[in-house]
């Protein structure tokens, strides 16, 4: 699949399915969303969790994904970029150490991406 095809009418992340392939901004597929991380409760889009083959995963922020179409997302890294994501972790690293959080936001969505894998939610 090259990055002229279809990707599909834009959708929203809630009619995101398991599956659909991840594309890099520079339009090459770089895997398949695993899972859909969003807050129910206050209806806000967190980010997916991406599948690159068997046992490896990362996750991509909202602020990542530049497009969801039926198809495929968009991402707005490059291939090499997406390749650098962050894995999905019990005990994330701060990413930011901003005294007026409390915790890190980023951190907050990994542990909430490591639940969904292991399972734990």
């Amino acid at each position: 699949m090259s990055g002229t095809d279809d990707l599909g009418a834009p959708i929203s992340y809630l009619a995101l399915a398991e599956g659909t392939a991840v594309r890099s901004a520079d339009g090459e597929e770089v895997g398949e969303v695993a899972h859909v991380l969003a807050d129910d409760d206050t209806d806000i889009f967190d980010g997916i969790v991406i599948s690159h083959g068997p046992g490896r995963h990362t996750f991509a922020d909202a602020e990542q994904v530049a497009e969801i179409h039926e198809r495929a997302v968009v991402l707005t890294l490059t291939a090499a970029e997406a390749e650098a994501l962050p894995e999905p972790s019990e005990n994330p690293a701060v990413m930011e150490d901003d005294p007026s959080e409390q915790g890190s936001r980023l951190g907050h969505k990994l542990r909430r991406a490591w639940d969904l894998l292991s399972g734990n939610y």
